[in-house]
């Protein structure tokens, strides 16, 4: 596989979350430590993260809540400083070097709004609200071929889970090549190994802490 555009997914891949997080604790009245390690032994588990909030309010409504912090005066937000240092200085260096680069994730539309605001060196940035389909559905990554307008096999979806990220299988005749990010690693050094484009997916594959998917 040749790889000729990087897709990113954007929570605690772009964007650090605890803060967010850390504002549906204090939503809930709970202990943010506390909230903290329940949401990370949800994703631990490969469970759905909305499962987090069942935890400590059963029957929790998630639509409903975010509107409900909105006319509160306490809707979700995001900018610069929530975004990881790396990541502005590795979306410029593969657009020089040639790739395409876009940006998708489960991401409410307020969220997208926020994104597209922080002017990232992208040629796409857009939500699952926005396709009305989230990961891990296979319709998720058919839509985002589709938009690439690439062949799946040069396609290097960047994710931070395997179940939600990696594992899904498009049904064509190449899967996209896939990679879950160790966060404590550098996104310099992804644009350094991909560089000059395009570049094998293989070569991708030798980077620390990244794992490929293979079909």
């Amino acid at each position: 596989m040749t790889i000729r555009a990087v897709w990113f997914d954007v929570g605690e891949v772009l964007i650090d979350e605890s803060r967010e997080y850390g504002t549906w604790a204090d939503w809930l009245g709970v202990p943010r430590h506390t909230f903290s390690a329940v949401f990370g032994a949800v994703i631990a588990r490969g469970e759905d993260y909305r499962q987090a909030f069942q935890q400590f309010r059963p029957g929790f409504d998630l639509d409903k809540e975010r509107q409900a912090r909105v006319d509160a005066g306490l809707g979700e937000y995001l900018n610069a400083q929530d975004l990881y240092p790396d990541v502005r200085p590795c979306l410029e260096q593969l657009r020089e070097a040639g790739y395409f680069v876009g940006i998708a994730g489960n991401q409410t539309i307020r969220a997208g709004q926020f994104i597209r605001e922080l002017n990232l060196p992208a040629d796409v940035i857009v939500t699952s609200d926005d396709w009305g389909v989230t990961k891990p559905s296979v319709a998720f990554f058919e839509r985002l071929i589709d938009v690439s307008a690439h062949e799946p096999g040069d396609i290097l979806y960047v994710g931070d889970r395997l179940d939600n990220d990696i594992a899904p299988q498009p049904q064509r005749a190449f899967a996209l090549c896939g990679f879950a990010a160790a966060r404590g690693d550098s996104f310099s050094r992804l644009a350094q190994v991909l560089r000059p484009a395009p570049s094998r997916c293989n070569q991708a594959g030798n980077w620390t802490h990244w794992r490929p998917y293979q079909r």
